[in-house]
């Protein structure tokens, strides 16, 4: 007997019962799961959003691309 007849009996075989509340339970749970991950984008977006802000305060304020002035003494006039 071959894997094609095995699959084929087992298909065709009495089904097994499902819960009557199933398709009740999928919704519930899709609906939760997708509730969920909209938390998590907008909790991200936020966050990216502070983020950004605080760094560009940051920039702001120390200005990180300006070099530091020399520590040169200045010239001696006037002896």
């Amino acid at each position: 007997m071959c894997i094609r007849d095995r699959v084929r009996r087992m298909l065709d075989g009495p089904h097994p019962a499902l819960p009557p509340d199933l398709a009740a339970r999928a919704v519930r749970r899709g609906g939760r799961r997708m509730r969920q991950r909209r938390a998590v984008r907008r909790t991200a977006g936020w966050l990216l959003a502070v983020v950004l802000a605080v760094f560009l305060v940051w920039v702001g304020v120390e200005q990180p691309w300006a070099t530091e002035p020399a520590q040169v003494t200045p010239p001696l006039e006037g002896w």
